[in-house]
């Protein structure tokens, strides 16, 4: 079972990215999915999650309208889209998943971790 998490990049504030988690190994429709992201010297935090079915989103106080969180059970994947990146937005973002929850929004509830993409955010 993996997630691979790609789309992240150098980007100037303001701008946008997009990332991706394509999960092998196993359907994941079954799995609420996450992002998690750890900026440098501080510990991994919540940024968003999405259920099965995509039923139910939640975010972090800091997304404030900015990123959204979806999936495509077809493509076994989960995406994150991200507008108007601030420089605090750099960090290492990783992608989960669970069978367990509706949502996933502790970092201890995570069965399965993607490898992390990195985002930089320039000012």
């Amino acid at each position: 079972v993996q997630l691979q998490a790609s789309g992240g990049g150098l980007v100037q504030a303001g701008g946008s990215l997009r990332l991706s988690c394509a999960a092998s190994g196993r359907t994941f429709s079954s799995d609420a999915m996450s992002w998690f992201r750890q900026a440098p010297g501080k510990e991994r935090e919540f940024v968003a999650t999405i259920s099965r079915s995509s039923r139910y989103t939640n975010y972090a106080d800091f997304v404030e309208g900015r990123f959204t969180i979806s999936r495509n059970d077809a493509k076994n994947s989960v995406y994150l889209q991200m507008n108007g990146l601030k420089p605090e937005d750099t960090a290492v973002y990783y992608c989960a998943a669970d069978t367990r929850y509706q949502t996933l929004i502790n970092v201890d509830d995570i069965s399965y971790w993607g490898q992390g993409t990195l985002v930089t955010v320039s000012s």
